[in-house]
């Protein structure tokens, strides 16, 4: 192996433990975030009521926020989770301009649509419909 294949597999296990930082890190503040709403915190509840869809629909975010946060360190499910979490941050960033009228809330949840989709990029191997499985 020649010095520069040494740095570009260097790199790509640089990327790779990178990768599983960050899946580790929005792991933890997922689960954090799904726990109020699955243990029926009482401002959570006011927030979902504001929403309008019932709390069912409180339910389904908190377990949609869990099991994502659970696929996040699953290797092979990396990428769908990474995916599917984008997916309910597109609704979080939705929800903060529609349903509660504050464009500036509707930050963090974008920024974590680029970050989720940035993993499941890197993750893209375990997601079969963009490895052609």
């Amino acid at each position: 192996m020649t010095t520069s294949s040494n740095a570009a597999v260097s790199q790509g296990r640089g990327v790779h433990v990178a990768l599983w930082v960050l899946q580790a890190l929005l792991a933890a503040f997922f689960v954090f975030a799904a726990a109020p709403k699955l243990l029926g915190d009482p401002t959570t509840v006011q927030m979902f009521d504001l929403i309008g869809f019932g709390q069912w629909f409180r339910y389904l975010t908190g377990t949609l926020e869990l099991l994502g946060a659970i696929g996040l360190l699953v290797p092979r499910l990396a990428g769908p989770a990474a995916l599917g979490l984008a997916g309910v941050m597109i609704g979080a960033t939705i929800t903060q301009v529609f349903a509660f009228h504050d464009p500036g809330t509707a930050l963090m949840p974008l920024v974590l649509v680029v970050v989720f989709l940035a993993v499941a990029w890197g993750r893209r191997a375990s997601i079969p419909f963009l490895t052609g499985r």
